[in-house]
């Protein structure tokens, strides 16, 4: 298809995602960087090409393109968490606190995000402050299974199993795939 159109920036976008969909991350960006090359103010390209960059481990490229794609967009939720997301992985994590607090400021009611900051404070063992943002995301969204899954890596790096086993058995009906990686490694399952 791309040979019948090289010069499509919006097509070589458009076959980027269906390759960031079925993980061919090389030629997702191969084809992001024509795009960019072409587009290089398109929020949405620099936000694929650092999603794709964060499935490779290249957090530094991905940061770039995160900070490019909220200055392009600013109400870019998405960017901020990926970017409070990368900034963890690369030790700054103050700086993805307040990364993520500025998502937080434009969206109070954004789960992923609270999912991401519960994660980080939980990696600098503030319990307290992981926990409330793991219950705040389950708050918001009470059925969707990452918060429980947060949750629940929450209650096991506290040693609570009695509150591991509770989201595990909830997460059997939310997402079955899930609560059995956590049954065959805590729990004797069937």
């Amino acid at each position: 298809m791309l040979q019948q159109d090289p010069d499509n920036s919006q097509r070589q976008y458009e076959l980027a995602l269906v390759c960031i969909e079925e993980h061919r991350n090389s030629e997702a960006l191969e084809l992001l960087d024509r795009c960019i090359a072409e587009r290089r103010r398109d929020p949405q390209a620099l936000y694929a090409r650092a999603v794709t960059n964060i499935a490779m481990g290249i957090y530094r490229n991905a940061a770039c393109d995160l900070l490019k794609a909220i200055v392009l967009e600013p109400g870019s939720l998405h960017a901020y968490k990926h970017l409070g997301f990368v900034q963890f992985m690369l030790g700054k994590e103050e700086a993805a606190l307040k990364t993520l607090h500025k998502g937080l400021a434009i969206n109070p009611d954004y789960t992923d995000i609270y999912c991401v900051l519960g994660d980080i404070h939980l990696d600098l063992g503030d319990f307290d402050k992981a926990r409330e943002a793991f219950e705040k995301a389950l708050a918001l969204e009470p059925d969707k299974p990452e918060p429980h899954s947060k949750i629940a890596m929450y209650y096991l790096a506290r040693g609570d199993m009695k509150g591991l086993k509770k989201e595990y058995d909830i997460l059997k009906t939310l997402d079955a795939e899930l609560a059995g990686q956590i049954g065959s490694l805590f729990f004797d399952t069937p």
